[in-house]
């Protein structure tokens, strides 16, 4: 916690930062202008919201700069992940099979902005559903009124804000199912961030689900 006063236009700023030094642009097939162009206009929007927000938390932060599959692939954004201090990029969990993870799609429960890259707000790592199965923690989502995060937004989640994947402080994306009972899930293994899944129905000690208030572009 800092206390300086969070000015949400700065920290926009920063998040478009972080994209263009993982090479963002190039990724996505676009010149590093070509990029920040289609973002900018999203920064009008947390800078209207700014009054609401509190500085960040390791785990929970006012907003989060969301870049979904259609801009640039889930696999390239995981070897861009590391952990708070670490250089160990991300990867992605041996137990999916080849096209996979393709199979994962946003809950039809969620609307999601019809956009390459889009705002989550009031984000939160789930700590206090830690050790609850998926299901169960759903329900707590749902009775707060909240969203569940998908893939791409718990990756952006971590791509901004590292130290949110944390020693037995990492968390399920429920928001993100392939119509069997598989939940993705970010957590630590070999010192590194992993993309991998666990049962719908299945508790652990050291896994929430991630949370957000609403979504905006």
């Amino acid at each position: 916690m800092t206390d300086q006063p969070f000015d949400a236009g700065v920290e926009f700023d920063r998040q478009v930062g972080d994209l263009l030094a993982k090479d963002y642009p190039a990724l996505a097939g676009l010149s590093p202008e070509e990029f920040s162009a289609r973002l900018t206009p999203l920064r009008a929007t947390v800078t209207r919201r700014a009054a609401t927000m509190v500085p960040p938390t390791e785990g929970r932060v006012p907003f989060v700069l969301v870049v979904t599959r259609e801009l640039v692939p889930v696999e390239e954004r995981l070897t861009r992940l590391t952990l708070a201090g670490k250089r160990k990029p991300g990867f992605l969990d041996r137990h999916y099979a080849e096209g996979d993870l393709a199979r994962f799609d946003p809950i039809k429960e969620l609307e999601l902005p019809d956009a390459s890259a889009y705002l989550l707000f009031d984000v939160d790592r789930g700590e206090e559903t830690l050790n609850l199965a998926p299901d169960a923690a759903m329900e707590v989502i749902t009775g707060q009124d909240r969203t569940p995060l998908t893939i791409d937004e718990g990756i952006s989640f971590v791509t901004h804000f590292p130290a949110a994947l944390a020693k037995n402080k990492c968390f399920s994306l429920v928001g993100s199912r392939c119509g069997d009972r598989r939940v993705p899930a970010l957590w630590i293994s070999q010192g590194a961030p992993k993309l991998g899944w666990c049962w719908y129905g299945n508790p652990h000690t050291w896994l929430g689900s991630a949370s957000a208030a609403d979504r905006s572009a």
